[in-house]
């Protein structure tokens, strides 16, 4: 079997609303050792673990715990980026219903090795039953004392927050989250300064994805070494994903870094139903590239994936069977991405309407190869002076399409004309 099970060894084997279950089967070991060392102690292990960021960028985790802790201020926060507006992807929301207080264990380590002073888990508001489930952990974790102040009886203070989104899929990117936490239009920041040493509310911040902080109690537990043995060279640990589309066993799965595309959709999705061939499929969510079937013996690992301009961090697997036309999707996405822009930039506010535009003269078959210049052209714009994630990320889909299926675009041409 190639899954190994991590961060979701206790999915459905408690009940996530009994603190006592999680303790039972060992949560918050991880706080207890972590507080009765010194705090440059857990830095060092993360550090030792190579643990990257599981939320998109694959940033190293240690180093914006060591930028937070260097930071002198007398408030600083921790927040938790619970949004997942990234269509495909569900993994985050299956930790919140099936283990939340792991995340909320890995906050408080968090905090207490960098001196932070609040938390906050911003939720998407449409996740109605993690929503419930998150408050209810924050209660009892706050009664039984690993919340609120003298944690463990030493002078540690923190506290969490729940905070909810109104659903804008531009609030999953870190400066327009803070931005929403702040009451304001979620819309991002330019930076430099970065939310470590300018954050939320003006104070230093670091921000970290669910599954991201889900990592730190199983570091903190089996050390930093150990932690790095699993996975690969670049891509330490496991990763979470969710798998969905023309595939048997839709779900969320957890791998070891390392493991083939390919064995995830057969061994674990249970291949295509009906036999029907694979033509293509999306990495990371809609965001995320879409690539051909011969691909797809290429193993998850954030090298591998900077390959394609993209990420594993959202973890999403997409399968289409050969009933999946390239261009309805990539209209689909263009849509959904235009309608979710901030508007602040020009390029990703103006780009995602001639996108649109184009993508539809594709799928009517009256595009030219003036079109499709510009389509290649506008993408590659977006994708290199947007200011946010959402319109660098949002072209990806079509840049990838134009390098493995540049043959569909051809055939969909009108006139060969200029």
């Amino acid at each position: 079997m190639i899954e190994k099970k991590i961060i979701s060894k206790r999915f459905d084997k408690i009940d996530p609303y009994s603190i006592a279950d999680y303790i039972a089967t060992g949560g918050y070991k991880s706080l207890a050792k972590a507080m009765a060392g010194q705090r440059i102690n857990i830095l060092s292990e993360v550090e030792k673990s190579r643990l990257r960021g599981r939320g998109g960028a694959g940033f190293p985790v240690a180093i914006k715990m060591m930028a937070l802790a260097k930071e002198a201020a007398l408030v600083k926060y921790i927040v938790c980026n619970a949004d997942e507006g990234e269509p495909g992807n569900f993994k985050d929301r299956a930790i919140m219903e099936k283990d939340p207080h792991s995340i909320l264990e890995g906050m408080i380590i968090t905090a207490y090795a960098t001196r932070a002073t609040k938390g906050y888990i911003y939720i998407r508001c449409e996740y109605d039953k993690p929503i419930e489930i998150m408050r209810h952990a924050v209660e009892e974790a706050r009664k039984n004392h690993f919340l609120g102040q003298k944690i463990d009886k030493i002078d540690f203070d923190f506290d969490i927050e729940i905070r909810l989104g109104a659903g804008s899929y531009v609030c999953g990117e870190e400066f327009a989250l803070l931005e929403s936490i702040e009451g304001k239009t979620g819309r991002t920041r330019v930076k430099p300064p970065f939310p470590t040493s300018v954050g939320l509310f003006g104070k230093p911040t670091e921000i970290n994805n669910v599954e991201t902080f889900a990592n730190i109690p199983v570091i903190i537990g089996m050390g930093g070494d150990e932690f790095a043995k699993i996975g690969t060279k670049s891509s330490t640990g496991t990763k979470l994903l969710s798998l969905s589309g023309n595939v048997n066993n839709k779900g969320v799965y957890e791998i070891p870094f390392g493991v083939p595309i390919k064995t995830v959709i057969d061994e674990l999705g249970g291949g295509v139903p009906d036999s029907r061939a694979l033509k293509m499929v999306q990495l990371g969510g809609a965001c995320g590239p879409i690539i051909p079937r011969y691909l797809l013996d290429m193993i998850i690992d954030f090298d591998r994936f900077d390959e394609f301009e993209s990420k594993t961090g959202s973890g999403a697997i997409i399968v289409m069977d050969d009933r999946c036309d390239i261009f309805d999707i990539l209209l689909r996405n263009v849509t959904f991405f235009k309608h979710e822009s901030c508007g602040k930039c020009a390029p990703c506010r103006e780009g995602h309407n001639q996108l649109e535009r184009l993508l539809r003269k594709f799928v009517d078959r009256k595009a030219t190869i003036t079109d499709l210049i510009s389509i290649e052209s506008l993408a590659r714009v977006m994708h290199q002076t947007s200011l946010c994630g959402l319109g660098q990320t949002s072209p990806t889909s079509i840049i990838s399409t134009l390098r493995y299926f540049r043959d569909d675009y051809i055939d969909r041409l009108e006139s060969l004309e200029v």
